[in-house]
């Protein structure tokens, strides 16, 4: 499929879907209409993260880190000191994100399910997991999610030089490009170990970047009624719930999917993704 037809069909897709405003600051608690603002959550920590770059196998989650200060904007991307961790937005509106993918042994059964509810998402992708897949991008594209950059290969952003980095995040973009039709808007650090270098250099690049608000664990592997309960425990307006569709065996969280996903609907929630 050419570029410029994946860009129109994927706008296309865009213009019917919930879409909600991005706080403008991490940790904001937010009104919803008519609704009391739920605390945001604080990031549960995972397993400690090597001081080399993990195998995608080994994806885990460190807690957030905000670093730096406010600076001017870089073209029309804000740099920012701490990541957004929750969206603003009207009535029951909430954002589900996936990390790590996309994995051809999960990713598509999660792309099923959000379909059959008729449900958008947005996939944190890493560059060496799209390399192979990208067909997957080009369904994301087709069926109206967002993709955003996850890094190449998923080091710990924090040990590293700002080349480095850069070359890190940028090659993802290039990638990400290639399959999706459009370099990502959207950046969100490995472990959420975040820099003042990984705000300069993903402004530079024109990402905002973007944390979770509700952490599933699900690389944990609690089991899937543990993951189904964070997810509803956690709903709220502008929350974004953190889940994996690669890194591992997701299995859990496929299940967690197909059993949540009807019981958010029947309770009016919706879907949206955060806008710059």
């Amino acid at each position: 499929m050419q570029k410029d037809q994946m860009l129109t069909r994927r706008r296309a897709l865009f213009t019917g879907a919930a879409v909600v405003g991005a706080a403008g600051a991490a940790g904001l608690l937010m009104t919803g209409s008519g609704t009391d603002a739920a605390r945001p959550a604080t990031p549960a920590a995972g397993a400690q993260a090597a001081g080399r770059p993990l195998k995608p196998s080994a994806y885990r989650l460190r807690p957030l880190t905000g670093h730096g200060s406010h600076q001017a904007l870089l073209g029309r991307t804000q740099v920012r000191s701490a990541p957004l961790l929750r969206v603003s937005g009207r009535g029951s509106t909430m954002v589900l994100t996936f990390d790590d993918g996309p994995d051809p042994r999960y990713t598509p059964d999660i792309l099923d399910t959000l379909a059959a509810y008729d449900v958008r998402a947005m996939f944190f992708v890493c560059g060496e997991m799209v390399s192979p897949n990208k067909d997957l991008l080009a369904r994301m594209a087709d069926e109206g999610h967002v993709v955003g950059n996850h890094t190449w290969s998923h080091p710990l952003l924090t040990r590293l030089t700002r080349s480095r980095i850069r070359f890190e995040m940028e090659r993802t973009s290039d990638i990400i490009e290639e399959g999706y039709g459009e370099r990502p808007h959207w950046f969100r650090a490995p472990y959420g170990a975040w820099n003042r270098a990984t705000f300069q250099l993903g402004a530079e690049l024109g990402m905002e970047p973007l944390a979770w608000t509700v952490d599933t664990l699900d690389w944990t592997s609690p089991g899937t009624r543990t993951i189904v309960d964070r997810v509803e425990n956690g709903a709220a307006p502008g929350v974004v719930v953190l889940s994996h569709d690669a890194g591992g065996d997701r299995t859990q969280s496929v299940e967690a999917l197909r059993q949540v996903l009807p019981w958010l609907k029947e309770q009016g929630r919706t879907f949206g993704f955060p806008v710059r």
